[in-house]
């Protein structure tokens, strides 16, 4: 949240230098307060798991928010009851004509499938089409945000020789960047995937910024220029054993896979992984309801 100083103070000058958000009376008397309507679009198979670790980050701020659901109405979620889904989601037919001040759409595990033949591509189009008027700011995750560069900046995916997972570090590219907000200069996150984008797409495209890059894992926090799209190609969002989790069910399938890189200590899988992305995880989401959310999305949508 902001904090509000008179217009001539010195420190404000030093504040505003190092990108701390203030506001004078006149900005204030125009902050009007309300829920944020927040849609999630939850494409990850085991959805109540996904449900609790993002609603842990949305709840974690000064912010009421209310939450949507949204499940896709053209596949048929294999991993989670038709109870749960009935019950606590809804689907796109029912919600369009309604306005969000924000929106998450989740990754899947469908990565070594083209777009096209995802079975819910042409939906997800049109949600994704729709929410370019009906959303203030959209935030997208791993295999979420690879489609939205796909549909939105026509970047596509390639294959990775390897799957990209571990504990990655990143930089920082742009400190005045309002998302990047109290974010060391270098950080940690997971990534889990099989595929990635191209970095020299990203930055010769007009309409993008990428904002943080690693050198293991590639590009990874990329906004649209107008921040009506937020792409983030790892997994901040994960709980402390997620990767480890996912690296022993991979070994009990067969898969030749390597242990996720910079995880374990040691890089032991048998020792008891630390969760060192965490602050970031936090500070990520809260910039985003804040900035790209709260102060941007109108009082009354019209």
């Amino acid at each position: 949240m902001p904090i509000k100083l008179p217009k001539r103070l010195p420190a404000r000058d030093v504040l505003e230098s190092e990108n701390i958000f203030v506001m004078d009376d006149d900005r204030a008397m125009q902050q009007d307060i309300r829920p944020l309507n927040i849609l999630i679009l939850n494409l990850m198979p085991e959805k109540e798991r996904t449900e609790a670790q993002l609603l842990r980050l949305l709840g974690n701020t000064s912010l009421q928010v209310n939450v949507t659901f949204l499940k896709t109405a053209t596949h048929v979620s294999k991993n989670t009851s038709k109870y749960h889904l009935d019950q606590f989601y809804t689907t796109f037919s029912e919600i369009k004509s309604r306005k969000f001040d924000g929106m998450i759409i989740t990754g899947a595990p469908i990565e070594h499938l083209s777009f096209e033949d995802v079975n819910y591509w042409n939906e997800l189009t049109q949600i994704m089409d729709w929410s370019t008027t009906n959303v203030t700011s959209t935030l997208h995750i791993c295999w979420g945000a690879q489609a939205a560069l796909y549909y939105h900046f026509g970047i596509g995916k390639f294959e990775l020789p390897a799957k990209c997972s571990g504990v990655f570090a990143h930089r920082v590219l742009d400190r005045s960047e309002k998302l990047l907000r109290g974010f060391d200069d270098e950080y940690l996150a997971p990534h889990s995937r099989y595929t990635d984008v191209s970095k020299q797409e990203i930055v010769e495209n007009t309409q993008l910024k990428l904002l943080s890059y690693s050198e293991e894992a590639g590009p990874f926090i990329v906004s649209a220029n107008n921040g009506k799209q937020i792409m983030v190609t790892g997994h901040l969002e994960y709980e402390t054993g997620t990767l480890a989790e996912e690296y022993q069910r991979d070994v009990q399938k067969g898969i030749d896979i390597e242990p996720p890189k910079h995880y374990f200590p040691n890089d032991n899988p048998n020792e008891q992984p630390l969760n060192r992305w965490r602050s970031h995880a936090h500070l990520l989401f809260s910039n985003w309801l804040n900035y790209y959310v709260y102060q941007e999305t109108p009082y009354e949508w019209s």
